[in-house]
């Protein structure tokens, strides 16, 4: 039993360090492969009357990015998401693609995958002790609730003053732009931790 287990062990090492020191070509393939399963995760899609923002899987898949794929490819791969959307891919929300869409309400949304993607690359590359499930679970929730929504919120705020000349308050954009999604989110959060604890490499 321990001879599987330190197999196992060795055996996510030697992966976890050739997707790290992989050559160029190899991570921007990787890259769209993950910009695709964000647009796979982002069909996932619960609407909800009181707000333009739908629930949706795809911060999931911004999670996951800088986690396997590091700070520097792990935002390409939500670059690539973004560009391809607006170019000629369908794969925002619901099927949509355009540049519309990108400067919606979600555009804070869309910035805060550029930078959660990032933050957790930087923070998984510099220490391999964070992939424990505790330290992932914090990792994991600075990432989603800072880096995603505030400017999520910003952007939300900014596109209902902009569209509508609406000026919204504080806890009615939280009710439009944060509550709903807390506990669908922290259920990703738990679910990546989880993934990052039983196929990452630790020291």
């Amino acid at each position: 039993m321990n001879i599987n287990r330190y197999d196992f062990y060795n055996k996510r090492k030697d992966i976890y360090d050739k997707i790290l020191n992989s050559n160029t070509s190899t991570k921007v393939v990787l890259s769209f492969l993950m910009a695709c399963f964000t647009g796979i995760m982002a069909q996932i899609i619960i609407p909800l009357p009181w707000t333009p923002v739908p629930i949706t899987a795809q911060t999931f898949a911004v999670l996951t990015a800088g986690l396997f794929l590091g700070k520097k490819y792990g935002l390409l791969s939500q670059i690539l998401y973004i560009i391809l959307g607006i170019a000629f891919v369908p794969w925002f929300a619901g099927m949509k693609g355009g540049l519309d869409i990108v400067l919606g309400s979600d555009i804070g949304y869309f910035i805060g995958f550029l930078i959660a993607s990032y933050f957790i690359g930087s923070i998984t590359e510099k220490n391999r002790n964070i992939h424990k499930f505790k330290s992932m679970v914090l990792v994991m929730f600075v990432a989603n609730f800072a880096f995603i929504y505030i400017p999520g919120l910003i952007g939300l705020a900014a596109w209902l003053y902009i569209t509508q000349g609406v000026v919204i308050g504080i806890i009615q954009l939280i009710m439009m732009g944060l509550a709903p999604f807390i506990i669908g989110d922290i259920l990703k959060i738990i679910g990546v931790a989880s993934i990052s604890k039983i196929f990452l490499p630790k020291e």
